[in-house]
């Protein structure tokens, strides 16, 4: 049951990791889901599974991750703290581990008045930083957080968190990230990164700390096919920025989705150069079939698959 995930080798052996996001449906049928991974296939190196993102009942994460895997695609989980208390979450990591998952992304969790039941209860009995702590410690010291050993078959995750550099105020992000690094995180993935210089500032002030020697560090890329779509997330999306240039360029652009792929190329250009950054993740949010054009036009393709770039 033990060894290190394909997505934690490339990143320890110093490789540029690609990483993308996928939705589970919201029914059973998985034969959309499994179409999905079929275009990122031969294209990154594992794929998010989202927790109801936004709050929306949809197909569990573990479940979905499987079919992943199922496909040939190493799959990151995703557990929020919003649905479970410890004793659902302890219980749904041994059952994720037993079932061949190797990457876990902790996170908050959306509340539920965003989603589409916005009368149920919420849980929140940790939160993310907490629910890191937790499964570091049934990992390195094999534990429940009550305290009790694990019997047998203690899980060894990739552990990774999220981080948004948007949000304000500005500062209090790296310290945030880094109480999750102190937390047991190894990588982060972050919020979508359209304002490159504020990503900058943001990663000198990761360097100061040394944070991005402790963690790796995966910048959100989101291409947008749309002037709706970019909009939309300027004005609706919490904790996104968005410049006022890359706006225009999308309304006055004849072909704005190959605009959008002209942006998300010119932006992962960007975030390559920054001294710190391990990887990228994508968030091509319902347009997974860009995801091959964006990873072989920003040359990180070889033979088939992403290229193990040397930083």
């Amino acid at each position: 049951m033990s060894g290190r995930s394909k997505l934690q080798q490339v990143l320890e052996n110093g490789g540029f990791a690609v990483t993308c996001e996928i939705g589970p449906p919201k029914g059973a049928a998985v034969d959309a889901l499994r179409e999905k991974v079929r275009f990122v296939r031969d294209y990154v190196h594992a794929a998010n599974v989202t927790d109801c993102q936004t709050a929306v009942v949809r197909l569990s994460s573990i479940a979905a991750a499987v079919h992943l895997q199922g496909e040939g695609v190493e799959a990151v989980a995703q557990m929020t703290c919003r649905d479970r208390n410890r004793i659902a979450m302890q219980s749904d990591l041994l059952g994720a581990y037993s079932l061949g998952i190797r990457n876990l992304l902790c996170l908050t969790g959306d509340h539920q008045r965003f989603g589409n039941h916005p009368q149920a209860r919420n849980v929140f009995d940790l939160d993310s930083v907490q629910l890191v702590d937790m499964v570091r410690a049934m990992q390195d010291e094999g534990v429940f957080q009550c305290g009790e050993p694990i019997r047998a078959g203690v899980p060894q995750f990739f552990l990774g968190a999220v981080e948004n550099p948007f949000a304000d105020p500005f500062e209090y992000r790296v310290l945030r990230l880094e109480k999750k690094i102190n937390a047991g995180a190894r990588f982060i993935q972050t919020q979508s990164v359209f304002d490159l210089e504020r990503f900058r500032r943001f990663m000198e002030l990761v360097r100061a700390k040394n944070l991005h020697r402790r963690c790796y560090i995966l910048p959100g890329v989101s291409p947008v096919r749309s002037v709706r779509a970019v909009e939309y997330m300027r004005d609706r999306v919490p904790g996104i920025t968005i410049p006022d240039q890359i706006v225009q360029r999308m309304r006055s652009a004849a072909d704005p989705a190959q605009e959008g792929v002209e942006i998300g190329l010119e932006l992962i250009a960007g975030l390559r150069e920054i001294e710190g950054v391990a990887g990228i993740h994508i968030m091509a949010i319902a347009w997974e079939q860009v995801i091959p054009e964006l990873v072989e036009r920003a040359g990180l393709m070889r033979s088939g698959y992403p290229h193990i770039h040397k930083k």
